[in-house]
């Protein structure tokens, strides 16, 4: 360490008389956030360690090997892992440079989803390439932070006529994924583009004159349309396609269709109660063995819930909001606005919808089909998820840089 700080002290020195540059851009002073890294490798445990005793029923049901689910999940988070390796050490101009060809691969591959989709669910949402799946909805996330973020770090404006081009191009890849359908990741979508807005210095204004009656009518109508379903009103069904309308219905009353819509959420309430304070340990879940159809991905909380119980609710909470609390800590300390809206976009996706899930598990939220991030099966949910962190930590790097050679002058 004493080495580095001479070397750093000397490079800073040979560059004084050109101090607008600052030698901060060209040299690494401190290991990235550890706290964020040590959560975030937490996480990816858990997940890994869920996902074998959530799968391990369901593989035995259909005659596979009951490591199978396990064995992606790890691929996804070695591929991860290295990804998260590299954006931590990468020059992040590297990112400004290539956010339009990679958002014109999303693109492309958010139409090839609709044209030789696999169809799960009633949600063609996922590329078959073997034994796995690519969602390309999930590289949609990164993208739209990488656009927002380059529109809204010198001008945080919206009503722009330079920035048109970015609006379309996003609303673009929002109505692709709307047609999968993916409700649940264009409201993601949508919040995470309002706080990457606000940070950047927008105005509250232009969202009390817009998007709060935009969010109130949404409110009102989903709960009309609660009612009106629960009394079979068929002019509400003429504004929702039948599966929102279910979805709303289910929430409401999922005792209406025990055995059918409102089953997951049933079995998932009922996994809860059983883990009571301190669950019933690792491995000993029953709702998995047969009640509870997508107990390794959407509903993977309500079976650490049964395990671990309220106690490892509590835990499993507390990581991400320290993951919320790491990332907006470096988005606070950083100089740079693009930097910053960066590491606020990717804590806020990642977060929000974790909590997504969890409400959605103890039914708190309409069911949404969203994964929770690190934790639940999927690959390229994991991988976007630990790339994403990768980049907060090089930005943790920075920021920690800047303060460093400051104190050795």
């Amino acid at each position: 360490m004493k080495k580095e700080e001479r070397y750093l002290k000397t490079m800073y020195y040979q560059n004084n008389e050109n101090r607008q540059l600052n030698t901060v851009t060209d040299h690494y002073i401190a290991a990235p956030d550890r706290i964020l890294t040590l959560v975030v490798l937490f996480l990816v445990v858990i997940g890994v360690m869920f996902v074998f005793s959530a799968s391990v029923p369901k593989c035995v049901n259909a005659g596979i090997n009951p490591l199978h689910f396990t064995i992606i999940q790890l691929v996804g988070v070695a591929i991860g892992y290295v990804l998260l390796r590299w954006f931590s050490k990468i020059d992040l101009r590297i990112l400004y440079n290539a956010t339009g060809f990679f958002t014109l691969i999303v693109i492309a591959l958010l139409f090839l989803v609709l044209c030789i989709g696999e169809t799960i669910n009633g949600a063609q949402r996922w590329i078959s390439l073997g034994p796995v799946n690519l969602q390309p909805s999930e590289l949609a996330k990164p993208a739209i932070v990488l656009l927002l973020a380059k529109a809204f770090h010198k001008d945080p404006s919206f009503f722009d006529s330079k920035k048109y081009p970015t609006y379309a191009v996003i609303l673009l890849m929002v109505a692709l994924i709307l047609k999968q359908p993916n409700l649940s990741m264009c409201i993601l979508l949508f919040a995470t583009s309002v706080v990457m807005y606000l940070t950047a210095g927008g105005t509250l204004s232009w969202i009390k004159r817009m998007i709060l009656p935009i969010l109130g009518g949404i409110a009102t109508f989903v709960v009309v349309s609660g009612i009106g379903a629960c009394m079979n009103f068929n002019l509400i069904g003429k504004f929702l396609q039948p599966y929102q309308l279910q979805r709303i219905t289910i929430w409401l009353h999922p005792e209406s269709d025990p055995l059918g819509a409102g089953y997951n959420i049933i079995q998932s309430m009922v996994a809860f109660a059983s883990g009571g304070l301190w669950g019933s340990g690792f491995g000993a879940s029953k709702q998995k063995l047969a009640w509870l159809p997508e107990a390794h991905t959407d509903f993977i909380f309500a079976v650490i819930g049964e395990e671990l119980g309220f106690i490892g609710c509590l835990l499993l909470i507390g990581l991400f909001w320290t993951v919320l609390q790491r990332g907006f800590v470096i988005a606070s300390e950083c100089r740079d606005m693009y930097y910053k809206l960066i590491a606020i976009g990717f804590t806020f996706s990642i977060c929000f919808q974790a909590f997504m899930n969890m409400g959605v598990s103890s039914s708190m939220l309409p069911a949404t089909g969203v994964p929770l991030p690190f934790i639940s099966y999927g690959g390229t949910s994991v991988i976007i998820s630990l790339a994403m962190v990768g980049v907060l930590l090089n930005i943790s790097r920075k920021k920690q840089r800047k303060i460093r050679l400051a104190q050795n002058v």
